[in-house]
Formats: structure tokens, C-alpha cells, sequence
């Protein structure tokens, strides 16, 4: 008899814990009776047909946070109840709301075997000396120790959790994102019909907001000697105007282009020659193993965390850059507000043709770390600790 196993997660839109959870519907549905329990009815990703759907509640996006605070122990006790009701022998919750009201439900009587999902870096995603941070800081403080298994998808958010939260060692461990490499290569190959690749490119993607500081990017870009390359920026965010101010006051019209969302940034990919992230936080930057997926050079800036650990497993994950550039074995490293050190990487690159080719011919190798066969059974291994 298949365990009864409830997948919980806010919503299923377009992101990188989503895309994770579609991956293990269709990985698990075999061995588990899945429901997929929803707080949100915004579903971007096809679900199997097998998979039931339950919507704990309907939130908002512009949910007043108060309300969405005082609403915590309220679901808890409605997702208790949901459990009893279907008799599930396993919870695994996905980011911080989700994994807050599975606790509720467990501090309520919900004896079942509760897993939860970190996936960003708690101390740097709540940095801010505001009350949302600090309310999140003591939600994780005294609701995770209370699970009784923590996944991280990165080294890095594993030892911030134990280091700087408290959380027993015992009970957490790190299991990547899953990536579908046959998939995402045979997306690459479809045309693009936007641009041409007749220069050197570089590409990006991710959401135009400050945490990705693309200013830099660009400002790093138009220091660049040699003009016969490009920069191709894929996705969307608030600082969309900004950004093309930015461009066009520094003359780049003809040479950055802001090409907006694509559901399909991998044929993009596969065309450059060079993939260049400047975020200043991160979880675990999928975006940074699917450059690989498609034989990228990758430029990286040493952000906490994910970016070492993709790029230099080997390495210690407390080592942070502040300055210099890292020539780290799967791409270069560097410092977060590295403009000169970006602007030497993004050269060395150019100018350097042994040593892009032999980034590119490690690219793939790496990026098979990440299977999603490799990472759905340590998924699995997780889930089986519930000894079921």
C-alpha cells in the first residue's frame, strides 16, 4: 500500500520552488498517493491526472501581512483537520508560509511524519530591521526546530539555518533543486526569432528587481573595450523603466537588449556564449544550473548562497569574495557589487578563448550533479526517514 503524501505549497505559478514540486508530482506519483494542497488557486504547471488538488484557502497577493500573521495558527488547524480527514501519513512543505502552517497543524496533533522546505538564506532574505523580518526571524526561531525533518536546497541555507537560527544539525539536511536535463536540452534547440548572435553574447534572466541588480550588470557592460558584443536581459519586474533609462543613457540601445519573459529562456541560452548572474542574495539560483544544462560559461557573483556551491563544490561554503575575481572550476566568481571585477570577467571571457571553451566543455558535466533521477531519490530519502 502507497503512503499518503501531502505536497503543500502556496501556489503552484511560475517560480523555482513550483517548478520543483511539478517535477516531484510526476517523479512520486508512483510510489506515494499524492494530494496537492494549495493556499492560493494560481496554477502555471500542468498536474498529473492522477494528483488530487486541495485549496487550504484562497489568499490574495496583496493580502494585508497582519492578517496574513494572525490567519497562521487558523490554517494550522484547518490543515490538521484535512490530514486526519484523508488519513496522510507524510507532509512535505514548501517555503516559509506553507512550512509555518504545517508546524501549526503538528503543535495542533497532526502525528504525521512533517517535512518542510527552506529555500532561501533566512538571515539574508530577512536582513531589514523591520517587523516583517523580524517577526519571520522568530516564526523560523521557534516553528522549524518543531518539524521533524528540514530540507535546504543549498549547503549554504543549511548552515545559515544551523548557525544562525539554532536549528539541531540532526535534523536537516541539503538536497538540490531537480533539474529535467533531456527536457531543458531539447527546449534549447528551438530558433529564436528576437535577436541575432553575431557578436559575443551575454545572457541573463530573472526578475528586474534591485536583489538581482542588473544596474551593475549593465554599468559593467558598458565599460567593456571591445563593442562587437551583446547583453540579452530575459525577464520582468518593477525596474523594467528604470533599466531601459539606464541603457539609454549610457548609449546601449544597439547592444542591451531587455527582451521581457520568455517561457523558454533555454533557446536563448544555447546561442551565447557567456551567462552572467549579479544577484546580491539567493536561495539556490536554478537559473545558474540551467546555463550549465546548456554549455554555458558562467560569470557569478559570490552571493550567499548557491553560487559557490554550483561553481566550486568543493569549496567551503563560508567562504565569501569581497574582493578579486575567482577563476572557481566550474566559472568565475565574484565579489556582490564586483563592477571592475565583473567587467575583468566578462573580458577574460571574451578575450580568453581556451579558457571559455574549457568552461563550456565542464558546463555539462556538472550540470548532471543535478539529475533529476540524483535528486528525487534524495528526496525520497528524506521521506522515508517517516518510516513508512
Amino acid at each position: 500500500m502507497k503512503p499518503k503524501l501531502s505536497i503543500l505549497i502556496y501556489s503552484l505559478a511560475g517560480g523555482g520552488a513550483e517548478r520543483v514540486v511539478s517535477i516531484l508530482l510526476n517523479e512520486l506519483k508512483d510510489k506515494y498517493h499524492i494530494t496537492l494542497v494549495l493556499m492560493r488557486d494560481k496554477i502555471d504547471y500542468t498536474i498529473p491526472t492522477d494528483i488530487k488538488v486541495h485549496f487550504l484557502e484562497s489568499s490574495k497577493p496583496d493580502e494585508n501581512g497582519i492578517i496574513k500573521l494572525l490567519k497562521l495558527p487558523y490554517l494550522g488547524w484547518k490543515y490538521k483537520k484535512f490530514c486526519q480527514k484523508n488519513s496522510i501519513d507524510i507532509s512535505l512543505a514548501f517555503m516559509n508560509r506553507p512550512s509555518y502552517v504545517s508546524i501549526f497543524a503538528k503543535l495542533f496533533g497532526n502525528n504525521i511524519f512533517t517535512v518542510i522546505s527552506e529555500r532561501t538564506t533566512p538571515s539574508m532574505m530577512y536582513k531589514e530591521d523591520n517587523m516583517l523580518s523580524k517577526v519571520s526571524k522568530l516564526l523560523i526561531r521557534y516553528l522549524y526546530p518543531k518539524a521533524d525533518f528540514i530540507i535546504s536546497n543549498a549547503e549554504g541555507n543549511r548552515v545559515d539555518l544551523i548557525e544562525n537560527f539554532l536549528i539541531d544539525s540532526d535534523i536537516i539536511s541539503t538536497v538540490h533543486n531537480p533539474f529535467d536535463l533531456h527536457k531543458i536540452d531539447k527546449l534549447s534547440k528551438e530558433r529564436v526569432e528576437r535577436v541575432s548572435f553575431n557578436k559575443f553574447t551575454f545572457v541573463t534572466v530573472g526578475r528586474l528587481d534591485s536583489g538581482k541588480n542588473h544596474q551593475l550588470m549593465i554599468n559593467a557592460f558598458a565599460k567593456l573595450k571591445d563593442k562587437n558584443t551583446q547583453l540579452i536581459i530575459l525577464g520582468e519586474g518593477g525596474l523594467e523603466e528604470k533599466l531601459r533609462e539606464q541603457i539609454k543613457s549610457l548609449g546601449l540601445e544597439d547592444s542591451v537588449s531587455l527582451l521581457g519573459f520568455d517561457s523558454n529562456p533555454y533557446k536563448y541560452f544555447s546561442k551565447s556564449d557567456a551567462f552572467v548572474f549579479t544577484s546580491n542574495y539567493e536561495g539556490f539560483p536554478n537559473v545558474l544550473v540551467e546555463a550549465l544544462v546548456c554549455g554555458l560559461a558562467v560569470i557569478s557573483t559570490d552571493c550567499m548562497s548557491g553560487p559557490r556551491e554550483i561553481l566550486d563544490p568543493s569549496s567551503d561554503v563560508h567562504i565569501q569574495l569581497t574582493d578579486g575575481l575567482e577563476m572557481a572550476e566550474y566559472g568565475l566568481l565574484l565579489p556582490i557589487h564586483g563592477e571592475n571585477e565583473l567587467k575583468e570577467a566578462m573580458e577574460l571571457l571574451m578575450y580568453d578563448k581556451s579558457l571559455l571553451e574549457d568552461y563550456q566543455n565542464k558546463s555539462k558535466n556538472r550540470a548532471k550533479s543535478f539529475h533529476k533521477d540524483i535528486i528525487v531519490n534524495e528526496f525520497i530519502e528524506v521521506l522515508n526517514r517517516g518510516g513508512l
